[in-house]
């Protein structure tokens, strides 16, 4: 038998592994939905995590490493935006040129700076976003049931896992209820009907990118300085990759999106637990294969149940102004 503990421990894990991707794919929601494709999530989020590893060993601040981190991946963003929106360039080129320069320049710069082989300093708790214990936490731990749940899996995570879950329903908001919203479908859509209301499809799709990229510098901010203490090389390890999946299993919608990261983290969580089992007839499994289990049972469901999946028309299609 499972027992309470051991389901709470599995599904705590799985938020915790599930939040970069939930940010990741939020942030590929709004570029996509304004017709940009954006496969440099990963080098985004990659370059973030550097960012806000390094700032926080310097200068000991959170929340300066995580502006930072935000700044830096802004800064990306606009560049895919000037070769994809300005330029009229190839978007998967652009975006792949991104996941190139992130992972050799993090690597170069984390040596000439830390001589730590391309990884930061480890972190004080200081430097770190820690878990938060909600309020009554301790005080309902005894309660059947109810107690565990929150103090062990609602409660104990730190701000950044609350921020990623509460963007989701935030994102869902932005993008069906609001004006700003209307205009990013639009422009996703038919461009050329965006212009000839007179709304800048340029400046539109500049505003995407920025936002997907200030959720791509949480994301990596996340991983250095919340999950983890350190920037280490190529942390990353394909999660920008997963959570456009997610988002193209989700059909650029911002809850299906979610569950699909969920699912995910779910399956790596479980994985882990995996690690050293012996099973019956078999023996134990290698570690390498069990690893492995989450990104080929997440390549398996998606491919399985994800059915049509039609995006934005205009998605990758450069816009070329009406004269």
């Amino acid at each position: 038998m499972i027992d309470l503990q051991t389901v709470l421990a599995t599904l705590d894990a799985t938020l915790r592994v599930s939040t970069p991707l939930v940010l990741c794919a939020m942030a590929g929601l709004f570029s996509e939905r304004s017709g940009i494709v954006d496969i440099s999530l990963e080098g985004k989020m990659l370059s973030g995590a550097f960012a806000a590893g390094a700032v926080a060993a310097v200068t000991g601040s959170p929340v300066l490493a995580l502006l930072v981190a935000t700044l830096v991946c802004i800064g990306l963003g606009l560049v895919h935006g000037f070769a994809c929106i300005t330029h009229r360039g190839d978007q998967v080129v652009s975006g792949l040129a991104i996941n190139v320069l992130a992972s050799g320049l993090t690597v170069v710069l984390g040596i000439a700076w830390f001589s730590q082989g391309g990884q930061t300093p480890s972190l004080s708790s200081d430097a770190r976003f820690m878990p938060l214990v909600l309020p009554f936490a301790e005080a309902l731990q005894t309660v059947p049931i109810i107690g565990p749940v929150y103090h062990d899996l609602i409660s104990g995570h730190n701000l950044l896992v609350y921020v990623a879950f509460v963007f989701v329903p935030l994102t869902w908001w932005i993008v069906y209820k609001t004006r700003f919203g209307l205009r990013l479908r639009a422009v996703g859509e038919n461009p050329l009907a965006v212009d000839t209301a007179g709304i800048s499809v340029s400046l539109m799709r500049y505003q995407s990118v920025m936002i997907c990229g200030a959720l791509c510098g949480v994301a990596g901010t996340y991983l250095a300085i919340a999950q983890n203490a350190a920037f280490v090389r190529e942390m990353t390890a394909g999660q920008g990759y997963i959570a456009l999946a997610a988002l193209i299993f989700g059909k650029w919608r911002p809850v299906p999106a979610m569950l699909a990261c969920l699912m995910f983290g779910f399956l790596d969580a479980v994985s882990i637990r995996l690690q050293g089992i012996s099973i019956p007839g078999i023996g134990e499994v290698p570690v390498q294969a069990i690893q492995a289990l989450p990104y080929v049972l997440t390549v398996v469901l998606l491919a399985g149940f994800i059915g049509k999946a039609i995006a934005p028309k205009s998605v990758g299609v450069p816009f070329t102004k009406n004269r």
